[in-house]
C-alpha cells in the first residue's frame, strides 16, 4: 500500500511540474512574440519560436508520462511505457528543428541586420530567463522525487528495486527549459551590447552562437533516446559488470543470451540463460534481488540450463 501511495504522489508531482511548465511558457511565448515583432529582434523572435517548441515538447512529454502509467492490456503486454522514450526522441528532434530554423533566419539577417530595440530585448528576455529557470527547477525536482521505482521479475523469481539514473523523458523536458534559459540569457547579453555599441550584426551573430550551443546540448539526448528506442541497454547499465556478476555466482558455469533493454525511460528489463551445475532456485532468487538493488534492473528473467544439456540452439 505504501508503494502505491508513493507512486501516486510521484505521479501527482510530475503532473504539477508539467502543468506549471506549460502554463508559464505558453503565457511567455505569446508575450515574447508580440514584443519580438515590436522590437524587430531576430534573437527575440527566435527565442519565442524556441519557447513554442518547448511548450509542444512539454505537452508531448506530459502525454507520454500519462500513457506510461496505463496498465498492460491486449497485445501491449508491456503497457505504453515505451511512449516516454518516443517523447524524449521527439523532444530532441523538436530542439534540432528549432535550431535549424533559428540558424536560417540569423544567416539571412547577417546581410542586412535590423536595428532592434535593445531595452525591450533585455527586459523581455530577462523575464524569459526567470520563467525557464523556474520551469527547469520544477522539472528537476519532480525527476528527483521519481527516483524510486518498484518492479517485479518474471520466471524463476521476483525482485523489488530502485530504478537508477534519471528519467530520460523528464530529462529531455528539463534540457528544453535549461536551453531556453541559456537562449534568453544570450538575448539579454546581446541587448546590453547593442545598447552600448550599436553593432546591429550582434543580434544575428549571437543567434548563431546560441544555435550551436543548443545543438551540442541536444545531441546526447537524441543519441540516448534513439538507442533506447532501438532497445539498446541504458547508459547507466554496465553490461560487462552484469555479465561478470552473474558468471561469478556459485554453480554458474556459463552466461549467454544476455539481453538488457529499457521498457521506458525508467524501467529496465533483463533476460539471460545461466548454465549451472545442480539446482539453482536459490541462486535465481538471490541474483534477481541483486540485479534489482545493485544495477537497477527490476524486471529480470533468468533461465537455468543444466551443464549436461545440449547447447542452447538460440545461443548468442
Amino acid at each position: 500500500m505504501h508503494d502505491h501511495s508513493h507512486a501516486h504522489a510521484n505521479d501527482r508531482r510530475i503532473d504539477r511540474a508539467f502543468a506549471l511548465g506549460v502554463v508559464l511558457n505558453s503565457v511567455y511565448v505569446v508575450a515574447e512574440f508580440g514584443y519580438g515583432f515590436a522590437a524587430d529582434s531576430v534573437a527575440l523572435l527566435a527565442d519565442a519560436a524556441h519557447n513554442l517548441g518547448d511548450v509542444l515538447g512539454l505537452l508531448i512529454a506530459w502525454g507520454a508520462a500519462w500513457l506510461a502509467r496505463r496498465s498492460p492490456s491486449g497485445r501491449r503486454t508491456y503497457g505504453l511505457r515505451k511512449s516516454t522514450v518516443l517523447a524524449a526522441l521527439a523532444n530532441a528532434l523538436l530542439l534540432i528543428a528549432a535550431t535549424g530554423a533559428l540558424t536560417w533566419e540569423a544567416i539571412e539577417r547577417l546581410a542586412d541586420p535590423p536595428a532592434p530595440t535593445a531595452v525591450t530585448m533585455m527586459v523581455v528576455a530577462g523575464v524569459g530567463v526567470v520563467i525557464n529557470l523556474l520551469s527547469a527547477v520544477i522539472l528537476l525536482r519532480s525527476d528527483q522525487g521519481h527516483g524510486h521505482g518498484h518492479g517485479h521479475g518474471h520466471g524463476h523469481g521476483h525482485g523489488h528495486g530502485h530504478a537508477h539514473g534519471s528519467d530520460l523523458n523528464l530529462r529531455g523536458a528539463f534540457i528544453h527549459m535549461a536551453a531556453d534559459a541559456a537562449v534568453s540569457l544570450g538575448v539579454v547579453v546581446t541587448g546590453a551590447l547593442l545598447l552600448f555599441t550599436g553593432w546591429r550584426w550582434l543580434d544575428p551573430v549571437v543567434s548563431l552562437v546560441i544555435a550551436v550551443v543548443i545543438f551540442v546540448g541536444t545531441w546526447s539526448l537524441l543519441r540516448e533516446a534513439l538507442n533506447l528506442a532501438l532497445d539498446a541497454a541504458p547508459q547507466h547499465i554496465d553490461l560487462d559488470q552484469v555479465r561478470a556478476y552473474l558468471g561469478e555466482q556459485s554453480g554458474v558455469v556459463e552466461v549467454h543470451d544476455l539481453h538488457v533493454w529499457a521498457l521506458g525511460t525508467r524501467d529496465v528489463a533483463l533476460t539471460a540463460h545461466l548454465v549451472v551445475e545442480g539446482h539453482g532456485e536459490d541462486l535465481v532468487r538471490a541474483a534477481e534481488h541483486e540485479l534489482s538493488t545493485r544495477f537497477g534492473i527490476a524486471h529480470s528473467t533468468l533461465q537455468l540450463e543444466s551443464s549436461g544439456d545440449r547447447p542452447c540452439p538460440q545461443r548468442c
